[in-house]
């Protein structure tokens, strides 16, 4: 993956959070600890299990995040409360583990005095923890004011409101100054970004080169679209783009093989942990309609191959009896058990078995049925690009992008998917990991299904 400046700084908050937090863990720990029993602690697998253990629960519960992924910031007392209940939470997490595991594994009867030591430091910790974030919010938001950069835009004023609208979505605060091409050579901005290269004309091309010899930087909207949002929108691409490579995966390669490595011990992980859950959220389907427990449909995998995924029923029984059809959020087939298992994502759980089974990964592009997908193959350009790489459960388009069912919203998340593509990495699939975590456990980005009841006999 591509950690490039602009995916730096687009999530420096985060980081800037995580980072404080963890230096307030540490020398709150080692402070206490030598109050606690006279001597300084030393660096140990404890304290690094501890720090790693409060860092991800934090992460996951959501205290490091003061706004939704648009960048807009949530009011104060909101995000007071949503500190509070998150610092709750990740504190109870946190000792509920840690206790465990010394009960587990580390049954030396001097941890009875680490125990009275643990839990004063957790609650110190949360408390001063909450300042912490409550300090960082403001002082972000007081820079934040001065932060916003600026790019100019040369050309028309359809591409104009196109870059606009793409901005959406963006976690990075952007103005957008438009520049008309015949009034290029009577201004100057650090940052440019123009249509394309290619066709332009000479004169327009010879001042860019002028500007970006002077210091700025000229990016086309494609390139600019790659570093600074992190998607590539097909209606930019070209077949000349094609031709530069980097939208194809070769399954032979190192960091394919560590995929699949990954993907087979996690799966098996998960099922094993969540096979009560499964069986629990069966046995509420079957008593609240007394129909069918699962549903499988056909979808479009790598290299366009159908293949059979099975999930947990959350619609009626007769959700298709007129056809194969666009769910929404509020689709009114979805039963009240459904509603839950979307929202917790449990009803994607008896996809693991396709994990295993090779059809699908953990991460990569969503499957759709392929009935849709030639329908979105007709509209969208480039579509068939995302069929180059094994589907997943989650992907980059479903972290990054909310709730839709649309041809406009397959377009987008195509944009995500292409990105994904190009820069895939084990690394990037451990970042849609976590995130993809988070967005479980805050009940978050659950995506609809196209037609997501099938024939409950199939």
């Amino acid at each position: 993956m591509q950690l490039s400046l602009p995916w730096i700084l687009s999530r420096k908050r985060l980081i800037g959070a995580v980072i404080a937090d963890g230096i307030l863990f540490a020398l709150l720990y080692y402070v206490l600890y030598k109050w606690c029993f006279g001597i300084w602690p030393a660096v140990s697998p404890r304290l690094a299990f501890l720090l790693t253990l409060w860092s991800l629960a934090s992460y996951v519960i959501g205290r490091y995040f003061s706004g939704d992924k648009r960048g807009f910031e949530i009011e104060a007392w909101d995000f007071v409360g949503k500190q509070l209940i998150g610092t709750g939470t990740a504190l109870l997490l946190t000792l509920g583990i840690t206790l465990l595991h010394i009960w587990l594994f580390n049954k030396n009867p001097v941890q009875a005095s680490f125990h009275s030591f643990l839990i004063p430091f957790l609650l110190l910790l949360a408390v001063l923890s909450i300042f912490l974030q409550l300090t960082i919010r403001r002082l972000s938001a007081i820079r934040d004011q001065d932060s916003i950069s600026t790019w100019a835009y040369v050309g028309s004023d359809s591409g104009f409101q196109r870059l606009q609208e793409l901005l959406r979505w963006s976690r990075v605060r952007i103005r957008f100054e438009h520049v008309q091409p015949e009034n290029l050579s009577k201004t100057f901005f650090v940052k440019y970004v123009v249509d394309r290269f290619h066709g332009q004309h000479p004169g327009l091309l010879k001042s860019l080169s002028q500007y970006q010899l002077r210091g700025s930087v000229v990016y086309n909207r494609l390139a600019w679209c790659e570093a600074v949002l992190q998607r590539f929108p097909s209606d930019f691409l070209s077949e000349a783009d094609l031709l530069a490579g980097g939208f194809s995966v070769a399954e032979s390669t190192f960091q394919v093989r560590l995929k699949r490595v990954g993907d087979v011990v996690v799966a098996m992980t998960l099922l094993l942990i969540t096979s009560p859950l499964i069986l629990l959220s069966a046995l509420l389907i079957k008593f609240s309609d007394r129909g069918p427990i699962f549903y499988s449909q056909v979808r479009t995998g790598l290299d366009g191959s159908p293949f059979k995924i099975w999930k947990l029923r959350t619609m009626r029984i007769d959700a298709e009896y007129q056809g194969a059809q666009w769910s929404s959020r509020s689709d009114p087939r979805i039963t009240k058990v459904g509603a839950l298992l979307r929202i917790t994502r449990v009803d994607e759980l008896p996809q693991l078995w396709c994990v295993l089974a090779g059809s699908m990964s953990l991460i990569g592009p969503r499957p759709e049925r392929p009935e849709f997908d030639q329908q979105l193959s007709r509209k969208i350009p480039f579509y068939e690009l995302r069929h180059h790489i094994r589907p997943g459960l989650s992907g980059w388009a479903q972290v990054n992008y909310p709730y839709g069912a649309s041809i406009e919203d397959s377009a987008n998340k195509l944009s995500y998917d292409l990105y994904y593509i190009k820069h895939f990495s084990f690394l990037l699939d451990l970042l849609i990991l976590f995130k993809t975590i988070r967005l479980v456990f805050n009940a978050q980005g659950a995506l609809p299904e196209h037609s997501a009841a099938s024939n409950p006999s199939s």
